[in-house]
């Protein structure tokens, strides 16, 4: 059976770690299944050509059937994020039972399914399971924390009672992988991306006394063990299995913000004293202020070799060479046509001023050159929230249906860098955008608009993508 034959359905496929694996699986030839809230804002979220199914109250009922019927595998994923919001009761109520119940609802789905299930099913859980152990080193044969004891002893509650609620699948004969996850890392999500903003304003430093272990993963290893796991249960792997998602190299929280502090080439000097962690953080400072020294012996046996081992590799690929002191934005959507007809279509820039949105009035001044090229400089007039200006950009690169990179001369931003890749992928093309942009004024200018221009420049693509659809629909 060739991956095109095969069906891999990801629930919490919005998250971070979720997108990232559903477009890894895509590449992979397989056909995905994404289980979500929403099944339509899911297909805008992640800009594939994957089969979207509405489970509006995971919870609450059980996932409908059709989604299961012929999936191969599951991946699952769902559950609210533990480091957004102070953790009242209510938030620690919604953080528990968005991830026992709605996996207690999946297996009731399974069990209710007949005969034609699912060959296995991987969970992804967290090693805030070990509990605070100091430097004691933890791999998955590692004893489990006790809930209630010393080290986020509710994160621990949380994991054993999560792992506990896929037990009932084995008498069904369905496999099972549980994968741990450690601190992951990514510029655009995560405790990464709310760690560059306190480094570039020049507030970043150790939490606590630094001395506790950060276990933590690149977000493409995360993601690639992951996608390992499900090659090994497609290869027939059985039984149960607990693999670790967390790169060889644990590192003390103080060495980890040197670390960060010299890719991003800003001073890492400044702590967080614990009291004051608390106060501000209540119960949720147990995330900073503790730590796991994890080790993925497991996950090295099973064969997955990590591309980024250490962590200054990991920071550099994040956050140095020309990343460093930029804002990033990233974004991917796969249109079924050719490479080339999709490339065509941004060769002509007067196209620019249809996928830009009409609040920007964006109109197109001419070009240096009859036709786009390496060297050409366009010349654009804008309104930035009312305000006019011209902007000129220079196409740095330009590689015929595979990539082209403009960088502003002139304009709004201090640097504004965009690459535009271009991929043949499955009978049509994976189009991927980077944009590397910083504000004017430095820290000020980011403090003072930063989260205001992530916002624009985000409806900027969101609209880009609603126009490519429509330039490029679904063949029928």
């Amino acid at each position: 059976m060739t991956a095109s034959e095969k069906t891999v359905l990801v629930t919490g496929a919005t998250g971070l770690i979720g997108r990232a694996l559903v477009l890894q699986l895509f590449e992979e030839g397989y056909q995905v299944r994404v289980l979500s809230r929403d099944a339509r804002r899911a297909e805008g979220t992640l800009g594939l050509p994957v089969q979207c199914f509405t489970w509006s109250k995971p919870k609450e009922e059980l996932p409908p059937q059709e989604a299961l019927v012929g999936t191969d595998i599951i991946v699952h994923l769902a559950g609210e994020s533990v480091g957004e919001g102070r953790w009242t009761e209510a938030r620690k109520k919604e953080i528990l039972e968005s991830r026992v119940l709605s996996t207690r609802n999946l297996v009731r789905a399974l069990q209710a399914g007949g005969e034609v299930r699912p060959s296995a099913l991987i969970l992804g859980s967290a090693i805030g399971i070990y509990g605070d152990r100091g430097d004691e080193e933890l791999d998955e044969l590692s004893s489990l924390g006790e809930p209630g004891a010393k080290g986020a002893p509710f994160l621990t509650q949380v994991c054993v009672d999560w792992e506990n609620e896929i037990q009932p699948l084995a008498a069904l004969g369905i496999a099972t992988s549980v994968i741990r996850t450690g601190v992951v890392l990514d510029r655009n999500g995560g405790a990464l991306a709310k760690l560059i903003p306190l480094f570039q304003s020049g507030v970043g430093g150790p939490t606590g006394d630094g001395q506790q272990y950060m276990s933590w993963i690149h977000l493409f290893d995360c993601v690639g063990i992951f996608a390992h796991r499900v090659r090994k249960h497609f290869e027939g792997a059985s039984g149960h299995a607990v693999l670790n998602a967390t790169a060889p190299s644990p590192e003390r929280n103080v060495d980890f913000m040197k670390q960060l502090g010299a890719a991003l080439g800003k001073p890492s000097a400044i702590p967080g004293p614990a009291f004051a962690l608390k106060i501000g953080l209540g119960e949720m400072a147990d995330l900073v202020l503790t730590g796991q020294r994890v080790l993925p012996k497991k996950t090295l046996q099973d064969g997955y070799h990590f591309r980024y081992k250490t962590l200054e590799s990991a920071l550099d690929e994040l956050c140095g060479g020309r990343r460093k002191g930029a804002e990033v934005l990233e974004t991917v959507q796969w249109v079924p046509y050719p490479v080339e007809q999709v490339f065509q279509f941004f060769c002509d820039e007067k196209n620019l001023q249809q996928i830009t949105p009409p609040f920007l009035n964006f109109n197109v001044l001419g070009k240096s050159t009859p036709e786009i090229q390496e060297g050409t400089l366009i010349d654009y007039r804008l309104k930035l929230h009312g305000v006019p200006m011209k902007w000129r950009t220079r196409i740095e690169k330009w590689k015929p249906n595979e990539a082209f990179v403009d960088l502003q001369l002139s304009g709004p931003y201090s640097r504004w860098e965009h690459t535009h890749g271009f991929r043949p992928m499955r009978g049509g093309t994976l189009m991927t955008d980077e944009v590397l942009y910083r504000l004017p004024m430095g820290a000020l200018g980011k403090t003072v608009a930063g989260s205001y221009v992530r916002g624009d420049v985000s409806r900027i693509f969101e609209f880009r993508k609603e126009v490519i659809r429509k330039v490029f629909p679904a063949r029928s």
